[in-house]
């Protein structure tokens, strides 16, 4: 049973949790100790809750889970885990995962609870309805980017707040894409809200969030060029990468994938280069421009 567990939990998502570093590391904090041992604390606070959420949500989604060609085969819905024991479980690393960011600042296990929270009413409720399940996911993606601002006491501009949100919209939205041009007729046996949308109403939303998050994004990076007094464009040419690697993800969905946008992230060799390169560039001017 402890492989299930560990599948059960899985560590496949806890890439998400990086979103941890990138207001700390905006910052330039990550070179002192103390802010990067948080910033470690906090994503291992955040993939013991999230892990806890997964366990919760396919409790909840076992009837349905059992209807989806690849989600049957999930530890909980193919019986593999008892139910007792997944809720145990599953409960154990909410309450671990909340615990363990205390130890950094009080005001980060209030942000972990609000995740919690937030992951618990879509998967009872909002999963539910159209339009509102895409922003919950998005919004569970903003305070993973809180978390890490909060845990080394860093701020964040509104123009970092809203690239974030809208690049959240932007994976959300592209999952749901690929979700119905994947189960066609099926869509609405495995996802409720499939059956509201449409791919014309989701390529209107791409689109949007796109465009939004290269705006605000341009917008960051000149303000924090501004603020920084950098002498170097290194901000503004971390626009380049950014806006090829949305291109390629976009390119990605219209190629028929990107229903586990995790999977996609770890096996596209493009898409990895250009986060390197977006990564060096960006890094080079906080920490050398």
């Amino acid at each position: 049973m402890t492989a299930a567990l560990l599948r059960q939990a899985r560590p496949r998502q806890w890439v998400k949790n990086l979103l941890v570093f990138a207001a700390p590391g905006a910052a330039g904090v990550l070179d002192q100790k103390s802010s990067l041992w948080a910033t470690i604390v906090i994503f291992v606070a955040f993939c013991l809750a999230s892990s806890g959420t997964y366990f919760w949500n396919d409790l909840l989604d076992a009837e349905n889970d059992r209807n989806h060609p690849v989600k049957q085969h999930r530890p909980i819905a193919s019986g593999a885990i008892p139910v007792g024991v997944g809720r145990l479980v599953g409960t154990l690393l909410l309450i671990a995962g909340i615990g363990l960011a205390a130890t950094t600042r009080w005001q980060a296990a209030v942000v972990v609870a609000a995740y919690v929270v937030l992951t618990s009413l879509y998967s009872t409720v909002l999963k539910h309805i159209a339009v509102v399940d895409l922003v919950a996911v998005a919004a569970g993606f903003v305070l993973r980017a809180v978390a890490g601002a909060v845990a080394t006491d860093v701020l964040m501009s509104k123009w970092f707040s809203l690239t974030i949100s809208f690049a959240s919209l932007f994976i959300v939205t592209g999952k749901r894409y690929a979700e119905l041009r994947e189960l066609g007729d099926d869509a609405a046996r495995v996802r409720a809200t499939l059956d509201d949308y449409t791919l014309g109403f989701l390529r209107i939303v791409l689109s949007v969030s796109v465009g939004a998050t290269l705006v605000t994004y341009c917008m960051w990076a000149f303000e924090v060029r501004e603020v920084s007094g950098s002498s170097w464009p290194f901000y503004e040419l971390s626009i380049i990468p950014m806006v090829a690697a949305m291109l390629r993800y976009l390119l990605i969905l219209e190629q028929g994938h990107g229903a586990a946008p995790e999977e996609i992230f770890t096996a596209d060799r493009t898409l990895q280069i250009l986060g390197l390169i977006w990564l060096v560039v960006f890094g080079l001017g906080v920490y050398v421009g």
